[in-house]
């Protein structure tokens, strides 16, 4: 039998490490930044061009490379970090397993130029496809200037698998945010298409924050502090006052280095039970200094994942600690036994006189009266015919979503031995409004439920819909303009569909920086909190890249969701009539925009069958 095993070309074997290392734009960023950071620059440009698809520059200051050096970093497992399998458990740097720039240099066309502070000329290395096609002598400066050209150039179906530019550029602004929040001290510029777009300074911990976030988490940040022999932990978290949904900054970090750990995660917000609801969570930005050989990061190659030997005990700090400053900064609600205001408690006085509670009753009532006196219900005549049949086919473009809050079983069988409660049943009319959020009124094959507060939502969406297909958006100018503050990655979100949103009633506009006016409104979105609603777009366009309808959708839903009915609103007669008309004149009346069930029949075969 002939020999079949055989040893892959270098090219080959290259391009499947690169697999690991390099995913995207985004990853060959967060190595070119940690090799900076690692050669002790302290001020650090990174260039993007198509969101790092075209070209990628990263400029730094650093301590550079002599010309050997530079021409052997491109090799792979070739690393000045470690020297012996020990040395794995002693890291002091971000970089160590020597695959970066091999993986990098795989995929894409790279240029080097850099110079140490010994050496008067510097080197420049050109690299292709894990080639090395140039070298020759240069004039640069001190430290290292790499230019990532054309990224999966040699690897087609990679390159289709990359997303949007807005999608690709948050990326790269998530793994820029990582190393520039854990390293203050570093001044750091990005530069967008040849627009520079952030600038921070050298500074603390919390002006980095502030410098990349915005100052609107300055107020919310509280100081978070604790040493011990086993862990240093320093940081902020939120105030339980700014918890939300979404847009949350959760940032953990150990020795220097971003982390993920839902075990440390968890520690941090169970300090936030009874203090925020149960499905809003709070930001943070928390450091842990531990000694080198307590932890382990050799796990994957993007580092990010990291065990410790003690993170039970670490746990229990962390949850201490928060709860700490929770109570430090009165963030917990407490109980004031001093205060001026007593509550009045009567002595009690044994010769004092009591009344005898009085009791009435009315002995001639008979709840048998009432029977035969309940009005004779018709269905109106503009829905009479309404095919409920054939009316359950929902949007394609909603996701189906089954609802069983609207019970088939309303009638519950009384006890022979009470009296039956007549419930507070307004009835006006053809239309009863029961309980909550319902209408109710017969029809010819029994009694229908409708939902108003999603009824109400479906008149409105359909109507903002309607208004943005046609053109007919009214504008509203704002008294005085609103100013929006985002952070880099989420304003360059917006500016992917900012030109959709103005031509549809909003006037936005930027005023430098990430800061955006907002001049006007659509008219439907004038009493609303555009402000939440524009930063759920943003997060709806990152986690799903909308398209155009997918965005009129979104917005035309958040805006019926504000402006609805709420639950426990009294109608007369003749609102409850007009929903009901409104509802009938919308395409879809039975289903909501969001896919949930408006309407419910309860058959005479139902209500037979109690009986």
């Amino acid at each position: 039998m002939a020999d079949i095993i055989h040893l892959l070309p270098d090219s080959v074997a290259n391009q499947i490490a690169a697999g690991e290392v390099v995913q995207r734009p985004s990853s060959v960023v967060k190595e070119l930044l940690e090799n900076s950071i690692d050669a002790g620059a302290t001020n650090i440009e990174l260039w993007l061009t198509d969101a790092g698809k075209t070209s990628i520059q990263v400029v730094d200051n650093g301590k550079g490379m002599s010309e050997t050096d530079a021409r052997l970093s491109f090799e792979r497992h070739a690393t000045s970090k470690i020297l012996k399998a020990d040395d794995l458990f002693n890291l002091s740097t971000m970089g160590f397993r020597g695959e970066a720039l091999a993986s990098i240099a795989a995929v894409a066309q790279v240029e080097l130029r850099t110079r140490t502070q010994n050496d008067e000329t510097g080197v420049c290395i050109v690299v292709e496809g894990a080639r090395c096609i140039d070298q020759f002598p240069v004039q640069c400066g001190v430290g290292a200037n790499f230019v990532v050209r054309n990224l999966f150039y040699n690897v087609p179906a990679r390159r289709r698998f990359l997303k949007s530019n807005a999608t690709e550029f948050n990326n790269i602004m998530q793994e820029f945010e990582r190393v520039a929040l854990i390293n203050p001290h570093v001044s750091f510029k990005l530069y967008k298409d040849d627009l520079l777009i952030c600038e921070l300074r050298g500074g603390s911990f919390k002006q980095r924050i502030v410098g990349l976030f915005g100052n609107a988490l300055d107020k919310q940040l509280l100081p978070i502090s604790v040493d011990t022999d086993i862990v240093r932990i320093d940081g902020f978290v939120a105030s339980p006052q700014s918890a939300k949904h979404k847009g949350l900054k959760q940032f953990l970090f150990v020795n220097g280095r971003y982390m993920r750990h839902p075990y440390f995660n968890k520690a941090i917000l169970s300090a936030y039970e009874r203090l925020i609801p149960q499905d809003k969570q709070v930001s943070f930005f928390v450091e842990f200094t531990v000694s080198p050989s307590q932890i382990d990061v050799n796990i994957h190659p993007t580092k990010t994942e990291i065990k410790f030997e003690d993170d039970h005990a670490i746990w229990q700090m962390l949850l201490m600690a928060t709860r700490d400053t929770l109570a430090k900064y009165n963030a917990v609600p407490s109980m004031d036994f001093e205060g001026f205001e007593e509550v009045a408690i009567p002595s009690f006085s044994p010769d004092g006189t009591k009344a005898e509670p009085a009791f009435s009753a009315n002995r001639r009532y008979n709840p048998f009266d009432a029977i035969g006196k309940i009005p004779d219900y018709r269905l109106p005549d503009d829905f009479s015919s309404y095919d409920f049949a054939n009316s359950t086919k929902r949007d394609k473009q909603l996701p189906p979503q089954s609802n069983n809050e609207i019970s088939s079983n309303f009638m519950g069988q009384p006890s022979l031995d009470t009296v039956p409660q007549r419930d507070e049943t307004t009835v006006r009319n053809n239309y009863i409004q029961y309980g909550a959020r319902y209408i109710v009124t017969p029809v010819k094959s029994g009694l229908m439920i409708i939902d108003y507060v999603r009824a109400h939502r479906r008149i409105l969406y359909d109507k903002f819909m309607s208004d943005i297909q046609s053109g007919e958006t009214l504008s509203q100018t704002l008294l005085f303009p609103v100013l929006i503050e985002l952070s880099h990655g989420a304003a360059a979100i917006l500016e992917s569909f900012l030109e959709r949103l103005n031509t549809i009633g909003f006037d936005i506009t930027s005023v430098g920086g990430n800061t955006y006016s907002v001049s006007a409104v659509p008219s439907a979105a004038a009493d609303v909190d555009f402000n939440a609603i524009i930063m759920k777009l943003v997060d709806d366009y990152d986690k799903q890249g909308l398209t155009e309808i997918d965005l009129y959708h979104n917005l035309a839903l958040s805006v019926s969701r504000s402006n609805s009915l709420r639950e426990n609103h009294k109608m007369e007669s003749s609102e409850m009539t007009s929903i009901v008309d409104r509802l009938f004149a919308c395409q879809m009346p039975n289903i909501g925009p969001d896919g949930k069930r408006i309407i419910s029949i309860l058959t005479n075969e139902m209500v037979t069958k109690e009986f």
